[in-house]
């Protein structure tokens, strides 16, 4: 009999293989909520986005009407549309709805970049340390999808999609993240006596 850690059945391989980039990814996570190197701007920019006079919009933006961030719901727009702008690139004859997508995808940013600069805003240090890597790869994300949209817009389909893609793997990225620091702050706020 086999045991688990000598197990070399072809479904334990993939299994292993998850295990040990699972272990890694929280490795890294745990070494970004560690590293100081980004607090001075974070301490600046958090300061910066409390001070500015929003009066009772700051409640909306944080979600205070609805019982919950709302953040995570204007992401929607931009996921769903740029993922459903995915599936369609392998649909043929779908070059202008894919176009559609990224641009309503991109129109959703703002909103919810807006709610999310007000949520990280009152972010303990280590959360605010894996939002602003966050915010990082929705940036990056936000290029890829401007180049995938101009792409289309100039009949350069191939191109697009592949800007497409790198938009997708920057938003995969950028999801873990915001799912991290979401995690964090509702275990942080359960564990408190």
């Amino acid at each position: 009999m086999n045991s688990p850690i000598h197990n070399t059945s072809p479904t334990a391989r993939p299994i292993a293989a998850l295990d040990t980039a699972s272990a890694c990814w929280l490795k890294t996570l745990d070494q970004l909520e560690r590293t100081t190197v980004a607090d001075p701007v974070i301490r600046v920019l958090q300061r910066g986005i409390r001070s500015l006079p929003l009066g009772a919009a700051r409640d909306l933006l944080r979600g205070r009407p609805l019982g919950h961030p709302v953040h995570p719901v204007l992401v929607q727009v931009p996921i769903g549309c740029w993922l459903s702008a995915s599936v369609l690139d392998f649909v043929p004859g779908a070059h202008h709805a894919t176009s559609v997508l990224t641009a309503v995808g991109l129109a959703g940013v703002a909103p919810a970049a807006v709610a999310g600069w007000a949520d990280w805003a009152d972010l303990p240090p280590e959360q605010a340390r894996v939002g602003l890597v966050h915010a990082a790869s929705n940036v990056a994300a936000v290029a890829c999808y401007t180049a995938s949209l101009a792409a289309r817009l100039r009949g350069r389909s191939a191109r697009g999609r592949v800007w497409a893609l790198g938009g997708m793997a920057a938003v995969a990225v950028s999801g873990a993240l915001g799912g991290h620091v979401a995690y964090r702050q509702a275990v942080g706020a359960h564990a408190a006596p």
